[in-house]
C-alpha cells in the first residue's frame, strides 16, 4: 500500500504523435518509508471500442488492418483483427464509438451498451478505454466502412462467425486484447 503520492516534476519527451513524459515522483509505503521514483507514462489519450453481434446469423463484425508496432514485435504482416475502435478526441465515449462504427464498419447502431471500462497498459499508458456491445442487422449497413479517408485508415470489414472468432483466439489469429475481452464478454453474458 502507498500512500501521499506527490508528483515533483513532469518532462515532455515526445510530443510528436501523441505525448510521451517523464514524470518524476515521491510515494511513503507502508512502513513508512519515503520513496523517489521515475517512471515514462505515455499518453494518447481515451478511447472507445465496440463489438457488433447478430444473435440470429451468430456472426460479428470485427476489422483488419495494419498496425505498425505490432510489425515492429513479431507479426511478421503487421496485420491485425480487432474490434472496432477509435480515441475520443473531444467526443464522450458513446459518441465516439458511433462515429468509429459509421467509419470503420459502415455500420449504423441503434442501440449501443456500455459493458466496462479497462486501463489497457496501466505500467506506461495512460488511456482508459470504454467498452461496447451492439446487435447489427443488414439495413443497418449504410456503406462499406474501411474507415476514414482524412485519417488515411486502410480498414477491412470482417464478418464471420461467432465460433470462428473464439477459435481464432486459439489459433493465435486474433491477438488483441481489445477484442478478446469483448468476445469473451459475449460468451460469458451468454450473448452468443
Amino acid at each position: 500500500m502507498i500512500k501521499d503520492v506527490k508528483l515533483l516534476k513532469t518532462e515532455v519527451l515526445s510530443d510528436n504523435w501523441y505525448t510521451l513524459r517523464k514524470i518524476t515522483f515521491q510515494f511513503t509505503k507502508k512502513n513508512g518509508e519515503v520513496i523517489t521514483q521515475e517512471r515514462e507514462a505515455y499518453d494518447r489519450g481515451n478511447g472507445a471500442t465496440i463489438l457488433l453481434y447478430n444473435q440470429e446469423k451468430k456472426t460479428v463484425i470485427l476489422t483488419r488492418q495494419f498496425r505498425l508496432p505490432t510489425y515492429t514485435n513479431g507479426n511478421n504482416s503487421g496485420m491485425m483483427i480487432e474490434a472496432c475502435a477509435g480515441l475520443l478526441d473531444e467526443d464522450n465515449a458513446e459518441d465516439c464509438i458511433r462515429r468509429e462504427t459509421e467509419e470503420e464498419t459502415g455500420y449504423v447502431v441503434k442501440d449501443v451498451k456500455k459493458v466496462f471500462e479497462a486501463y489497457m497498459s496501466p505500467g506506461s499508458v495512460t488511456e482508459i478505454l470504454h467498452f461496447f456491445v451492439a446487435a447489427y442487422s443488414k439495413d443497418m449497413k449504410v456503406s462499406e466502412g474501411g474507415g476514414a479517408a482524412h485519417e488515411e485508415e486502410n480498414i477491412e470489414v470482417l464478418e464471420m462467425f461467432f465460433d470462428q472468432a473464439l477459435e481464432m483466439i486459439v489459433t493465435g489469429e486474433i491477438k488483441d486484447a481489445k477484442t478478446i475481452m469483448l468476445i469473451q464478454h459475449l460468451r460469458l453474458q451468454g450473448i452468443l
